[in-house]
């Protein structure tokens, strides 16, 4: 087990603890400023090169970098000792997650709830979850695994081995359900988004792992920079609402619709992920973490990829912003859950 391998982000402070409080201020700001200052949002929507807006990107690169400094691939020869985790959390992310978040989007939104959506806007919010569906989690998984006493190296190696597939599979798998929903896919731009927030921030955070060489200085220089991935993530969200500011005024209730299919995945997909580890005989150790990385996703990059295929005040980057929204409160209701079962867990 080598150093950069121990290296894992310290427990879930009060910031993070109150994430979706921050979101949901994020998005009253965004609000009122779209309203008292629309040139400047425009503005901001305006700041385009080949369908990549440019102040976007900045923020999700703050956001991103962050979590890809703490990736360590070197822990990925770990997955001998554990094959029946990491096989789960891949069967759950890859083959499962991706199709059932479709399947639960089209069933909301453009069945339940059509007589509530225009047509136009529910496919645009089905991208959205689509979206969600098909990145798990990166970065927030590190503090849902130290809630429930998870394995930290498994967890990197859970972290690790997703990201070098999500290099490979995230835009097929997008393009294909998007293509199933009957929405148009620019494979320019989606290539284009995946190379610029996953496989470049994978890149940048390897050389810089590289650069500071001792798990000291590797914790060190996380710690620094991890403020700039909150306050990525906010600046985008006030953004997001502050275009679509008239829209969601007008409909408010549309938040709380798109809320539902997301909802009912996490825990859909925690029960399976959670439930087959305690069938395979997984110790808590390793089920906890492994459920949870198939429940949380890696919102940034969903949120980065709906504005590059779709725009800024488009349903399909509002869509990944209630991802956000919902997320942390019901995975904090997950680790609590997780917590109370670890008895019944063999090795637990």
């Amino acid at each position: 087990m080598t150093d950069a391998t121990q290296s894992a982000p310290s427990p879930m402070g009060s910031f993070e603890r109150w994430l979706s409080l921050w979101v949901a201020l994020a998005i009253v700001a965004g609000l009122v400023l779209g309203s008292l200052a629309p040139g400047f949002f425009e503005a901001v929507a305006a700041a385009e090169v080949v369908s990549i807006n440019l102040v976007v990107a900045v923020l999700i690169w703050a956001m991103v970098y962050p979590m890809m400094v703490g990736v360590d691939f070197g822990a990925v020869a770990q997955v001998a000792k554990q094959p029946r985790g990491l096989m789960i959390t891949l069967v759950v992310n890859w083959l499962i997650k991706p199709f059932s978040m479709a399947a639960l989007a089209v069933l909301f939104l453009e069945v339940v709830f059509a007589p509530f959506i225009a047509p136009e806007d529910a496919a645009q919010y089905v991208a959205g979850l689509i979206l969600l569906g098909a990145a798990p989690c990166t970065a927030m998984v590190f503090v849902w695994s130290q809630l429930t006493r998870g394995d930290e190296t498994y967890t990197l190696v859970q972290v690790s081995v997703n990201d070098l597939i999500m290099i490979v599979a995230f835009a097929p798998i997008v393009a294909f359900l998007l293509g199933v929903t009957e929405i148009a896919v620019p494979w320019e731009t989606l290539l284009l988004a995946t190379v610029l927030y996953v496989v470049l921030p994978l890149v940048a955070g390897f050389l810089t792992r590289q650069a500071l060489g001792s798990r000291d200085r590797i914790d060190a220089f996380t710690a620094r920079i991890k403020p700039l991935s909150a306050l990525g993530l906010i600046a985008t969200v006030a953004i997001l609402f502050g275009l679509q500011g008239g829209a969601i005024l007008e409909r408010p209730l549309v938040i709380a619709m798109i809320a539902v299919p997301i909802i009912i995945q996490s825990y859909g997909i925690f029960a399976l992920a959670y439930g087959s580890a305690w069938a395979m005989r997984v110790p808590h150790r390793i089920a906890a973490p492994c459920a949870m990385i198939g429940t949380s996703n890696f919102f940034e990059l969903a949120v980065a990829v709906a504005i590059s295929l779709f725009g800024l005040n488009s349903g399909a980057a509002l869509a990944t912003v209630v991802g956000v929204l919902v997320e942390v409160p019901v995975m904090l209701s997950l680790v609590a859950f997780a917590n109370r079962t670890r008895s019944r867990f063999a090795g637990a």
